[in-house]
């Protein structure tokens, strides 16, 4: 009796157990059938789904007058899926004819085991089409596209291009890269379980999202012309490289950077006759050919440092003049040269220009009155200026690889040191780092910030970002910025840079002639940093001159690209002459 008792027992036990495990496993089946399904169907679906990627276009960029200075061809891409290929040798033939391809890279590819493989990108639309007509099985012919540049080289330096991935690689193309990439789709396609796709199931798509669009403050017309401006004085003086900036020295925007000789933007890694000429390019290893690369991608404007010479003049007179050791009336004796702890330093002018006022040394840019006013400045007080008035921190330009200024310390510099910092030379900056400080020398004593991006919009043309720079105020007094723009304007209509002058408008400026290190090489950089309206400057221009053959004077030769540029641009901004100007001004050179 206690035996069936507890064999009743044991069997109950067991048919709990069993109970509750079949319990256990419903339960997880239904867990998997109702709450789980959609992971397990997507799991599912991906054994038997073929995923092909939709690249997104990427957004475009465009002028301050809309003008596209970047956008988008479509092109194809060319994939194999081995599974399906009944034809093969056909399929090879077909291939190399239409793409041009050698047989055995071509066959390499096709006769590869795989889910799908890709012979060829960016190929031509029209070449596409063609593979199409074939109607080959197991061929996939998938639009994509590839970033366009109308113009070539225009502002190449500054738009900067994309790889292979459509991914910005230099410049604007980069640095605004979350804004203009787009998000790619994908085509699904569904497949046996050999790979093979099943016909009569349609196509799943992720449709692409395209990137927005870029609107940059550069204008098209100004950018042409000063481009062509930099070419012609480029040519004419055999230099090695010219850069033109131009900019707006009330808020910063930059209308137009030139950096020739420029490069074609379709096709970034050939290099162009302009650059390449004297220097061998053929059967370079590719360490070589990627210096050479780097150094034809290099914006001068933002990447270089160079020694500014006598433009500089233009800050060494705001500081002496905000801290009160000079006055636009006390004079100076210019005997031709200044000795400084026995070091003989010249003038330009061998035989000196005798005894001159303030205004008058900044005319004739006479190298003692600037050592003069330096050393009565200090060192102290001359690095407390350079500081303050934003030298020794960067611009904050939207470009990358911006340098930074290169500069003796503080316990280094003695007066030798402080005589030549005086008229601009033993340190160097970038000619962005000049065009933003002086700007805020002549626009009220505002630092800006310069740029380049103004606004992001979407493809329905509707704003998504707008963007805002800072501003340091008052860097500069009021009263120094409007007697500084009177003096820059006595440079063009008295001084050394008369070549700048244009009969009707009031234009200030400042001529420099500067050698490059070492010495000994006899090579020169000839620069002018211009302004106009003289009296409330809305136009900069800053035009610098490496190594030109010749004669090599900045009032000489980069003062008239500057006149030349202004003669143009001037109109087109809106800037008519002034009659009552023009009259004076005939009046003056009858007299003369």
């Amino acid at each position: 009796m206690r035996n069936k008792t507890y064999n009743k027992k044991k069997i109950l036990i067991v048919f709990l157990c069993a109970f509750a495990v079949i319990l256990l496993l419903v339960g997880r089946l239904v867990y998997l059938m109702v709450f789980d399904a959609e992971y397990y169907q997507k799991k599912a679906e991906a054994l038997h789904e073929r995923e092909r990627e939709i690249k997104a276009a990427r957004g475009e960029i465009v002028d301050a007058t809309g003008e596209i200075l970047a956008t988008n061809r479509t092109v194809c891409t060319i994939s194999v899926i081995h599974s399906q290929l009944k034809e093969k040798e056909k399929v090879i033939r077909v291939l190399c004819k239409e793409l041009e391809m050698s047989e055995d890279e071509v066959r390499k590819r096709v006769e590869k085991v795989s889910s799908i493989e890709r012979i060829k990108t960016n190929v031509p639309k029209e070449t596409g089409d063609k593979i199409r007509e074939y109607e080959l099985e197991g061929v996939k012919v998938d639009e994509d596209f590839k970033r366009y540049y109308p113009y070539g080289d225009l502002a190449s330096k500054v738009l900067g291009f994309t790889g292979g991935d459509n991914q910005g690689i230099i410049g604007l193309e980069v640095l605004y890269e979350e804004y203009l990439k787009g998000k790619n789709g994908r085509i699904l396609t569904t497949t046996d379980a050999r790979g093979v796709e099943l016909d009569g199931i349609a196509e799943d798509r992720v449709e692409a999202v395209p990137g927005n669009t870029l609107h940059i403050s550069l204008d098209y017309n100004i950018q042409k012309y000063a481009q062509q401006a930099a070419e012609k004085v480029r040519k004419e003086k055999q230099a090695e490289k010219v850069s033109v900036l131009i900019m707006n020295p009330q808020n910063g925007e930059i209308l137009s950077m030139v950096n020739v000789p420029e490069f074609d933007l379709n096709a970034p890694f050939t290099f162009p006759e302009t650059f390449s000429e004297g220097k061998e390019t053929e059967n370079l290893s590719p360490e070589k050919k990627q210096d050479l690369l780097n150094q034809m991608w290099r914006n001068g404007c933002i990447n270089d440092t160079y020694e500014p010479g006598s433009t500089f003049k233009i800050i060494t007179s705001t500081l002496c003049l905000e801290e009160g050791v000079v006055s636009p009336s006390d004079r100076f004796s210019c005997p031709g040269y200044r000795v400084v702890d026995d070091r003989r330093i010249r003038c330009h002018k061998a035989g000196g220009h005798g005894s001159e006022t303030f205004v008058e040394g900044v005319q004739n840019s006479c190298n003692p009155v600037f050592i003069d006013i330096g050393l009565r400045l200090g060192v102290e007080k001359f690095y407390k200026g350079f500081r303050e008035i934003g030298l020794m921190k960067k611009t904050g330009v939207d470009l990358p690889g911006e340098a930074g200024t290169i500069m003796h310390k503080k316990s280094n510099i003695g007066p030798v040191e402080l005589a030549t910092m005086s008229f601009g030379q033993s340190f160097q900056i970038t000619p962005i780092q000049l065009a933003t400080t002086v700007s805020s020398v002549i626009n009220g004593g505002n630092r800006i910030t310069p740029h380049f991006g103004v606004k992001v919009t979407d493809g329905k043309g509707e704003e998504v970002k707008t963007f805002r720079y800072s501003a340091e105020k008052h860097v500069v007094s009021e009263k120094t910025s409007a007697l500084m723009r009177e003096i820059l304007e006595s440079v063009v209509s008295e001084g050394s840079g008369r070549n700048a002058k244009i009969p009707g408008y009031k234009i200030g400026g400042k001529t420099a002639t500067s050698q490059t290190l070492p010495r000994s090489a006899n090579k020169y950089i000839s620069s002018f940093i211009g302004f106009a309206p003289a009296d409330k400057p809305e136009v900069l221009a800053l035009v610098v001159i490496h190594n030109p053959q010749g004669i090599y004077y900045g009032g000489t030769i980069a003062a008239p690209v500057v006149k030349d540029i202004f003669e143009n641009i001037l109109p087109y901004l809106g800037f008519p002459k002034d009659r009552a100007l023009m009259e004076e001004d005939e009046l003056k050179s009858k007299e003369n």
